[in-house]
């Protein structure tokens, strides 16, 4: 090889890499360019806002990138309105949940009235009123259970915890609270006992009949068929049971309640689990007792009879259920045993079951007025009628606290 062409191949190698190196260049900076291209795309919500420099560069993006964009905003308000819609539907669904209770609880009136029309039974001076009137929102309605036979036991509650008159229309129109004694009728509708009740309720208007054919052992049927008559009377947050041989502070048991307001599905009393009886003869005897498994078992927990409470929810569940609803012997397991397989809250409040004095009395003192008192050996004040007066002056709230009480 020569000199000239040894020159020759060395000019071509030079040139050779230098093309090279700007070709390196070249593709080094193209590739900047288009990775900033990528990068300047907006991102989602929440990142910093792009600098003018950056600015300045998105204006140079191709057309086609500048349609990526608006595809992913379009996507996004698209979402967005669809999260709005949701929302929209779901407030649709709890005011059309609020129609449907409403609508539940005319149709369980209409039915009540019907029924009374069908058998002859006294159709309810409170079902005429809100047949002709809108409802109104009140605090709780108070059930007081009572018999035929138990004349002297009303009057004493009158003269005691229960206003007349005035001021129990008062009471229903300022705090919401609504007192009424509840009964049925008799087996010959329209006999001397049903006549007598009708003349004192005459006197007193203090009565809520039903449509039930009375007797002791059908107590878990009137306890039914009252909250679903009371439920589409009145349209209240609570709704009470309790016995005529019960002493009760109203104001104390408002303020109770009131605690429990804003909560669903509420079951409040004083919470048991006696023992299954078998025997028959007892009293308390269950017919039923092999539901309960083995011989010596227990209920399950449950309220005592003299007086629980139950929210609206489980008043108008019991209402709208009423035909399957299964009766036990007593009462207050027919009670509990409605509510065991729901999502039901259990609230035991011992000021719920007080005794007479001086267990009440000595409560009171203490600052801690009972709800409602009354004798365990008598499953109510013993000798309620003659002694209810003593325990009303011992442990009563005092009439003060009932119309300064704000619920």
């Amino acid at each position: 090889m020569t000199w000239k062409s040894r020159g020759e191949f060395s000019s071509r190698s030079f040139v050779s890499q230098k093309w090279t190196l700007f070709l390196c260049l070249g593709s080094f900076c193209a590739g900047m360019l288009f990775t900033n291209r990528i990068w300047s795309i907006p991102e989602q919500n929440g990142l910093a806002r792009p600098t003018a420099a950056e600015t300045g560069k998105s204006d140079v993006v191709s057309e086609g990138c500048n349609s990526r964009i608006l595809q992913e905003m379009e996507m996004r308000h698209e979402n967005r309105d669809m999260y709005s819609d949701d929302f929209k539907g779901h407030n649709s669904i709890q005011a059309l949940d609020k129609t449907i209770s409403s609508l539940e609880m005319d149709l369980a009136t209409a039915r009540a009235v019907q029924e009374s029309v069908r058998s002859g039974a006294p159709v309810s001076e409170d079902i005429r009123m809100n047949e002709s009137s809108g409802k109104r929102k009140y605090l709780m309605v108070v059930g007081i259970n009572t018999a035929f036979s138990s004349r002297k036991r009303r009057d004493s509650v009158r003269a005691t915890w229960l206003p007349q008159g005035d001021k129990r229309k008062k009471l229903e129109e300022e705090k919401g609270i609504v007192i009424r004694f509840v009964i049925g009728h008799s087996a010959t509708s329209g006999g001397i006992l049903d006549r007598a009740i009708e003349a004192e309720d005459r006197k007193h208007g203090d009565f809520l009949r039903l449509n039930h054919v009375e007797g002791y052992l059908e107590l878990s049927a009137k306890t039914k068929t009252y909250f679903a008559t009371a439920v589409s009377l009145w349209d209240a947050d609570f709704y009470v049971k309790v016995d005529d041989d019960v002493h009760v502070n109203i104001a104390t048991l408002g303020e109770t309640l009131v605690r429990h307001r804003s909560k669903q599905r509420i079951y409040i009393g004083c919470m048991k689990s006696g023992p299954v009886l078998s025997q028959k003869g007892v009293r308390y005897h269950e017919p039923e007792h092999w539901k309960f498994g083995e011989s010596g078992n227990k209920y399950f927990r449950h309220a005592t009879g003299q007086l629980y409470a139950i929210s609206n929810d489980l008043a108008t569940y019991i209402s709208n259920n009423h035909n399957v609803l299964h009766k036990y012997a007593n009462e207050d397991v027919s009670i509990g045993a409605w509510f065991i397989g729901l999502d039901v809250e259990h609230i035991d409040d011992r000021r719920l079951c007080c005794g007479t004095p001086p267990d009440c009395e000595w409560k009171a003192q203490a600052g801690n007025i009972c709800v409602a008192s009354f004798d365990w050996s008598c499953s109510g004040i013993c000798r309620s009628a003659d002694r209810i007066k003593e325990v009303h002056r011992r442990c009563g709230e005092g009439e003060n606290a009932l119309w300064s009480a704000s619920f």
